[in-house]
């Protein structure tokens, strides 16, 4: 307990607008960035990822990854960095290798099927000393930001990091993962502990190499019903908060509107929200307990630049204090720049 007070009087203290609002601390206007905001959206992004044909690669070379980070933070003056890498290097690094193939997303060419391949797989510290690349990237992010904004680490939350490995892709209804929970739910807590002793590793390992707040994406919480996400999601992110209390942390759990609730509860700062909560459910079920982020609905950056600012008003004044200012999902690969421009300079100039 004296060690989250601690970290959230050093957050609040801070020179940073971005570290004071996720605090809780009044703070001037909101502070803004976006999810994916290092991404194709950018040319310079464009042209450094066509050096690397193969993703991968591109995620493995720290200096790469480093300006890529950097990227939106000189051309959008977003008020965080969010280090650029991907939540698949984790069931990477406990043994289970992916690819990532142009426009359809990633693959697991193998899944996790029964005992035996769980029981293989490494986890913990073991599993996290595989991503030494990662640290590399946020320890040259660090030094080349010279504390101009803070820098954001993350990771896959245990569930949505579990669907994969079950599922071998992406889905539109994960009822391999799904069904795992219900035929073997031993197994399916086997697994969520080594994804979760990984992730602790793998986070501190992050905050040591520079990252000033954590965030854990789930992205496939929606597919959950609540009882299932009480049982097999919300222990584990309970672990990893607890775990590091030396930084903020921020929990996004896409289409989790029925666990806020529960979300509200966990040893974290911040809530991240989706476009389909709106600010008055999320601040009621919240009960005001948590900084809330987000969730301006991404396709609004397709709009003219005068429904970008009015919504972008809109989203703020229901916010009121306590809020970052984010979209409600990774910001889309074809949204125009100056839609991006628009939304950024709207919250900056409140």
């Amino acid at each position: 307990m004296m060690d989250t007070i601690k970290t959230t009087q050093t957050a609040i203290t801070s020179k940073h607008l971005f570290l004071r609002a996720a605090a809780g601390a009044e703070t001037e206007r909101p502070p803004v960035w976006l999810m994916r905001q290092a991404g194709r959206i950018l040319p310079q992004y464009r042209a450094l990822r066509a050096k690397f044909p193969d993703f991968k690669v591109f995620v493995k070379t720290p200096e790469a990854a480093a300006e890529a980070t950097i990227q939106p933070v000189d051309e959008l003056g977003v008020d965080a960095a969010i280090i650029f890498s991907d939540i698949l290097v984790v069931p990477e690094a406990m043994g289970l290798d992916y690819e990532m193939i142009e426009a359809k997303g990633p693959r697991f060419p193998k899944v996790i099927e029964n005992q035996g391949d769980v029981d293989v797989l490494l986890s913990g510290s073991e599993a996290a000393e595989q991503l030494v690349y990662v640290y590399e990237a946020l320890k040259i992010t660090k030094a080349a930001l010279a504390d101009r904004v803070p820098l954001i680490g993350f990771a896959g939350a245990p569930w949505t990091i579990f669907a994969y490995m079950i599922e071998g892709s992406g889905s539109k209804t994960f009822s391999k993962a799904r069904r795992m929970l219900y035929v073997d739910p031993v197994l399916s807590h086997m697994l969520l502990q080594k994804i979760t002793d990984t992730t602790i590793a793998y986070l501190k390992h992050q905050v040591a190499a520079g990252a000033d707040l954590l965030q854990l994406f789930d992205s496939w919480a929606g597919e959950l019903p609540p009882a299932h996400y009480r049982a097999f999601a919300v222990p584990y992110l309970r672990q990893i908060c607890a775990a590091i209390p030396e930084v903020p942390k921020t929990v996004f759990a896409k289409g989790a509107w029925f666990a806020l609730e529960d979300l509200a509860e966990l040893p974290c700062q911040v809530i991240g929200l989706d476009w389909n909560i709106s600010p008055e459910y999320a601040k009621k079920a919240t009960g005001g307990s948590k900084v809330l982020q987000g969730n301006l609905d991404p396709c609004n950056l397709y709009a003219d630049a005068a429904t970008i600012k009015k919504e972008t008003k809109a989203m703020l004044q229901a916010f009121g204090g306590k809020h970052i200012a984010n979209l409600g999902h990774g910001v889309y690969p074809d949204t125009p720049l100056d839609g991006v421009r628009v939304f950024v300079d709207t919250v900056r100039e409140s």
